[in-house]
């Protein structure tokens, strides 16, 4: 039997607000190929909806993990992506059932320890490896879906529009209403925010002092 890939993508590492996303993906190499699949980022939402369905339809196995604000305060972003492919890669191994017959291969240039394979990081994997496209895709949409549920739940921020990334209408609702539960109080802005403070002080944000007193 041929060796089984288990693509591993993230979605929201940047984001002020909301879970980092990370699937992990092996398809059957027995089936036929799925079209179209590309980096989540080169698809529109319509189209990453479309082939989600077929992903996890004709996936071997699949998962999505979220590792939620307090997680990333705690350990760091970076702590929290690594986390975050190690639990999706070891619940596709879990349906698989055979570690020694799968390679992980993860869109990046860092690997997480002690993984329960074999493993290699992939610059540029969201665009080159199949399967890494796919986990690319259902880390994205699941994403977008739970920003859209927090959009529900705090509606004064627009997560709907901009999930969590800072955009200026994020900034100004964050200098209006301080931060809701879900944002990541490790992350500057944020913190500035939390402090009851501008943004002028933090690097590469806007000042929004004038947007605040329109």
């Amino acid at each position: 039997m041929s060796t089984l890939i288990a693509g591993i993508d993230e979605a929201g590492r940047g984001p002020l607000a909301g879970p980092v996303a990370v699937a992990a993906v092996v398809f059957d190499p027995s089936r036929p190929r799925i079209n179209g699949l590309d980096d989540s980022k080169q698809l529109t939402a319509a189209r990453r909806e479309a082939l989600y369905a077929r992903i996890v339809d004709r996936a071997l196995a699949w998962r999505i993990v979220f590792i939620e604000p307090a997680e990333i305060d705690r350990i760091n972003i970076l702590q929290a992506t690594l986390l975050g492919m190690r639990r999706a890669l070891e619940g596709v191994l879990e349906t698989i059932g055979d570690p020694q017959g799968c390679l992980a291969r993860i869109d990046g240039n860092c690997l997480p320890p002690d993984l329960p394979c074999s493993a290699e990081a992939l610059i540029g994997g969201d665009g080159r490896e199949r399967s890494i496209m796919a986990a690319s895709i259902l880390a994205k949409v699941a994403r977008d879906r739970a920003m859209l549920a927090l959009h529900a739940r705090h509606p004064g921020y627009r997560f709907d529009l901009h999930k969590g990334y800072s955009t200026l209408l994020h900034l100004e609702a964050l200098q209006r209403l301080g931060p809701c539960p879900e944002h990541r109080r490790s992350f500057a802005p944020v913190q500035a925010a939390a402090q009851g403070g501008m943004f002028a002080d933090v690097p590469g944000l806007p000042d929004l002092s004038a947007a605040s007193e329109a």
